[in-house]
């Protein structure tokens, strides 16, 4: 049974996004985003925000089109819109959670919906952030298989001070017991060349960006 939760949320968005939609996923629309969805044809399972980024007749719209809306002060909260469906997802214990339109202009958001990755990294969620040209994920103590896609490139970056025991294997640059530490670019543009990769670490946690250009 799919469980799978996806975001769409007021970054940039645009038709890429209905080949990330399956049958099945809930669908759950922050701000702006819920307007995407309901603009092209989908039905939000849940709206929510303070959208302050849509006129009065969008809201409406956006009311009328979804399943459940939830309205915040856009004062009075403590959460960027984002989050607020981030951990509205986390409640509902999902198989995984995609984030669509997470990242844009604002760098700040960009970075701040990156670090919510590590929310659901912590309650064993699968969770990534997912655009045309990008999809980040997290990896911690273990063994990660990443597998061969159109996002050709595989970057590393550590989201601790430090990242120990990194080694690669299936990646035409391997790293055997490897450390990365914050202001370090060893871990830039990797290319997969195995079906299947495998990513083990042994401390801390990396951001992992398959990316295409």
């Amino acid at each position: 049974m799919n469980n799978r939760i996806i975001i769409c949320t007021g970054g940039r968005l645009g038709d890429w996004v209905r080949s990330y939609i399956e049958p099945g996923d809930l669908l759950i629309g922050a701000d702006r985003g819920a307007l995407f969805l309901v603009q092209h044809g989908f039905t939000p399972d849940l709206a929510l925000g303070d959208f302050d980024s849509v006129t009065p007749g969008q809201l409406e719209l956006i009311r009328s089109a979804s399943r459940e809306t939830i309205t915040y002060d856009p004062i009075d909260k403590d959460y960027t819109d984002t989050e607020l469906a981030f951990r509205y997802a986390l409640e509902q214990s999902p198989s995984a959670i995609r984030m669509l339109g997470a990242l844009g202009t604002r760098f700040d958001h960009s970075l701040a919906n990156v670090h919510l990755l590590k929310l659901a990294l912590e309650q064993g969620i699968p969770a990534s952030i997912t655009d045309e040209h990008n999809t980040i994920s997290l990896a911690e103590e273990g063994t990660t298989r990443l597998q061969q896609s159109e996002y050709s490139h595989v970057s590393l970056l550590p989201l601790s001070e430090e990242v120990t025991g990194i080694t690669l294997r299936g990646f035409a640059y391997p790293l055997h017991e490897a450390t990365l530490r914050i202001g370090q670019s060893l871990g830039i543009s990797n290319i997969l060349t195995d079906p299947v990769g495998t990513l083990t670490v042994r401390t801390g946690t990396l951001i992992v960006i398959q990316s295409k250009d």
